[in-house]
């Protein structure tokens, strides 16, 4: 009994890549998506907890700072988270406005925070969390980088 294989020559050609559909509306897009997630998260979360450093409602935030910066800023550590608030403010509302740039300042001040409770016993775990959130705001840096056109400087 024999076999008879046929064989087929492959095509010289590179296969065409396979293009995915436009969708209709950019809300149908997955990476849209993502990306206003994204920039609805880092512009609420900062700004609610950048407020709460003014009432201590969610968490008494001062038990956060590490002693050693409390001995290097003026004043208490209240009083830092005071400082802390404002810029977690302003970090929100630059998510806000123009994300391509936002999201890499949320992304430098969670480092800032990172180091702040690696450097202070007991809070390993929010640092990882932390971190995560660093990881989503760079990512949230890069989706804007397609989705938020850059400042134009006019002369």
């Amino acid at each position: 009994m024999s076999a008879t294989i046929e064989t087929t020559a492959a095509p010289s050609a590179s296969p065409a890549r396979l293009e995915e559909p436009e969708p209709a509306s950019p809300l149908r897009d997955a990476r849209y998506q993502a990306y206003l997630l994204l920039r609805v998260g880092f512009t609420v979360a900062p700004i609610v907890f950048g407020l709460d450093k003014f009432s201590n409602l969610l968490v008494h935030w001062p038990k956060y700072l590490a002693p050693w910066i409390n001995h290097l800023v003026p004043g208490s550590g209240q009083e830092f988270m005071y400082f802390v608030g404002v810029v977690e403010i302003v970090a929100g509302l630059a998510v806000l406005l123009k994300p391509r740039y936002g999201a890499y300042l949320v992304a430098l001040w969670l480092a800032g925070i990172i180091v702040n409770l690696l450097s202070y016993s007991g809070f390993y775990d929010i640092a990882l969390r932390d971190f995560g959130l660093m990881l989503a705001a760079l990512t949230l840096g890069r989706l804007a980088s397609v989705y938020d056109p850059p400042l134009r400087l006019r002369r």
